[in-house]
C-alpha cells in the first residue's frame, strides 16, 4: 500500500485531482460552473443521443419497411386478382368473336345454299399420327352428324367424316390418299378427279387428275366439285390450279391444286348433313 502513494501512477493521479479542483474553484469563482458542467454532461451525452437517435432510426425504417412490404403485397394480390378478371375477359372475348365469325360464315353459306343442313363445330384434336392432317372436332351423332358427311369452310372444301362418336367426329382432310372427289375446272368445263399424294399433302396441296391432254385450263383457274356420286354438293370450291404437268403416260394432264385455306390449321368447319341430290355412296367416290 505504501509503495502505491510512492508511486508514479500515483502523483499523476494527484495532481489531475489538483487540476480539476483548481478548475472547478475557479470556476465557481467566476460563475462559469454551471455553465461548465452542463458542456461537460452535453459532452457525455451526445454519444448516446447519438446512439439512441441510430437504433430510433432504424427501429422506424424497419416499421416503414415491414409496413411498405405489407402494403406491396396487398398491392400485388390486388393485381393478381385484376389480372385474371383480365384473362377471363380475354377468354369470354376470344371466343364470342370466334362465334361471331363463325355465325357470319353460317350466314353466307346459308344464303349461297339454303338446302344445306350442316352443323358448326371446332377442331379439338389433331392426328399427329397422320400425314394428311386429319382431325377431330366437337361434335358428333348426339348433333346428327354420320359418317361420309362433307366438312366445309367459307372457302371451300375441308374433308370428309370418318369416324363418328357420341360428342365428337374424326375428319380426313381432302389432302388424304384415301379421299377422291369429283372435280371441275371452273373456267373450261374440263372434269377430273382429286386426290391426296404424300409429296403434296406436306406442302398443304392435291393433284387433280384426268384433265384432256389439250386441256385449255391454266393455272390460277378455280377448281370445285361436280356433285357427282352424291357425297359432296356441287360447285364446292377445292382450291386453285398451281400447276400443270403431263401424268406418267402423257395421256392426260394433271394439275396440282392449293387449297383456298391452309387444311393443316383449320380451326373452325360446318358439317354438312344433308343437303339436294344426297346419297349414300357405296365408296368415297
Amino acid at each position: 500500500m505504501g509503495d502505491f502513494f510512492k508511486g508514479t501512477r500515483f502523483k499523476i493521479l494527484a495532481l489531475i485531482l489538483a487540476l480539476v479542483l483548481a478548475f472547478t474553484l475557479r470556476a465557481a469563482y467566476s460563475g462559469t460552473a454551471v455553465p461548465m458542467i452542463s458542456q461537460l454532461t452535453a459532452w457525455l451525452m451526445t454519444p448516446l443521443q447519438r446512439a439512441s437517435a441510430g437504433i430510433s432510426y432504424a427501429v422506424s425504417d424497419a416499421a416503414a419497411g415491414l409496413f411498405s412490404g405489407r402494403r406491396l403485397a396487398q398491392e400485388n394480390e390486388s393485381l393478381r386478382d385484376e389480372n385474371a378478371a383480365l384473362r377471363s375477359m380475354l377468354v369470354e372475348y376470344e371466343r364470342t368473336k370466334s362465334e361471331n365469325e363463325q355465325l357470319k360464315e353460317y350466314l353466307q353459306i346459308r344464303d349461297k345454299n339454303p338446302d344445306f343442313d350442316f352443323e358448326p363445330a371446332m377442331v379439338v384434336g389433331r392426328d399427329t399420327a397422320s400425314r394428311f392432317y386429319s382431325f377431330t372436332i366437337d361434335k358428333g351423332s348426339n348433333d346428327g352428324i354420320s359418317v361420309n358427311d362433307p366438312v366445309i369452310t367459307e372457302e371451300g372444301l375441308v374433308g370428309l367424316v370418318s369416324e363418328v362418336g357420341f360428342t365428337y367426329s374424326k375428319v380426313l382432310t381432302i389432302l388424304d390418299v384415301a379421299i377422291q372427289v369429283g372435280a371441275m375446272d371452273s373456267v373450261t368445263r374440263e372434269i377430273g378427279v382429286t386426290s391426296g399424294e404424300l409429296p403434296l399433302a406436306e406442302q398443304g396441296m392435291l393433284l387433280l387428275s384426268y384433265l384432256p391432254r389439250e386441256s385449255q385450263a391454266r393455272p390460277g383457274d378455280i377448281i370445285a366439285t361436280t356433285g357427282i356420286g352424291g357425297v359432296f354438293p356441287r360447285d364446292l370450291v377445292i382450291g386453285s390450279i398451281s400447276e400443270l404437268r403431263p401424268d406418267s403416260k402423257g395421256l392426260s394432264l394433271n394439275a396440282v391444286i392449293q387449297p383456298p385455306a391452309d387444311l393443316r390449321a383449320v380451326r373452325d368447319v360446318l358439317v354438312v348433313k344433308s343437303f339436294e341430290g344426297q346419297a349414300a355412296p357405296e365408296s368415297t367416290q
